[in-house]
């Protein structure tokens, strides 16, 4: 675009930090986010967030996933999706599985199958998920929703074993991995999609103009062959489908929450 980006983390409070930065930056197009599912989901995680998800963005295009997968220490007596569902309602309470903290995707992902299962899992909260991992395949805790990108040589080096991909179809980094839905579980879905967003009430040019260079970009053969090799699916889109994306999640995640009894911190 003839222009320097600069990319700024801002970590800390689950991103809403960074997230709240841009939600209150001028509409000029010239701060901008690139964030993950947390965007929706933090306001029910934190009593005090300083933007409204639905309200205080302009979504620009949505630019891809990276699929979680449910991956088990190989002492677990489990083959597939069913045989942990059976394992846990034989033995409640026995199994255990690690997170990256209370409210990150793969703590979510995994109170939403306890739910949709009823189910009596014991949760671990690590501080991130690569530490929980780490504990599983040491042995400490027995199940691990993570990206696939982080566990996928484990799995292809027999140190972990996969059990399902937690999305709507098959990752390229583990094709044999059936999906929630392959498993019995369709609604068992947590992917890690990536939006690119500005502050509300950004003009429709900007939008426009903004939306086709990430298209453009995220398309290119260089473009794919990097993000492939980090699991990241990638399927540009238009400003639209984003917009339904953020609804949908908002009131999936809010259920997810509510269910799981999981106080605002």
């Amino acid at each position: 675009m003839g222009q320097q980006f600069v990319v700024e983390p801002r970590l800390g409070a689950g991103g809403t930090i960074g997230n709240e930065l841009v939600a209150k930056s001028p509409a000029d197009g010239y701060t901008l986010l690139v964030a993950p599912p947390g965007v929706v989901f933090s306001p029910f995680l934190y009593k005090k967030v300083g933007y409204d998800p639905l309200r205080d963005f302009t979504s620009i295009a949505l630019l891809g996933s990276v699929p979680n997968v449910m991956v088990v220490h190989p002492a677990v007596p489990a083959r597939g999706l069913r045989d942990v569902i059976e394992l846990a309602r034989k033995s409640p309470g026995k199994l255990s599985y690690g997170s990256g903290g209370v409210g990150s995707t793969n703590h979510l992902a995994m109170e939403s199958l306890k739910a949709l299962a009823k189910l009596n899992i014991v949760h671990v909260p690590y501080k991130g998920a690569t530490v929980a991992l780490v504990d599983l395949l040491g042995g400490q805790v027995d199940i691990v929703v993570v990206a696939v990108s982080s566990t996928a040589q484990h799995v292809q080096h027999n140190k972990l074993r996969g059990i399902v991909t937690l999305s709507a179809k098959r990752s390229a980094l583990l094709p044999n991995l059936p999906t929630s839905a392959e498993a019995g579980q369709p609604t068992f879905v947590m992917d890690n999609w990536y939006g690119f967003f500005g502050p509300a009430g950004l003009p429709r040019d900007i939008v426009d103009r903004l939306n086709a260079e990430a298209v453009k970009i995220m398309n290119l053969p260089e473009t794919r062959e990097r993000m492939a090799s980090q699991g990241l699916e990638i399927f540009p889109s238009n400003p639209q489908t984003l917009a339904a994306l953020m609804k949908s999640e908002h009131t999936r995640f809010g259920k997810i929450v509510k269910d799981a009894g999981i106080q605002p911190e």
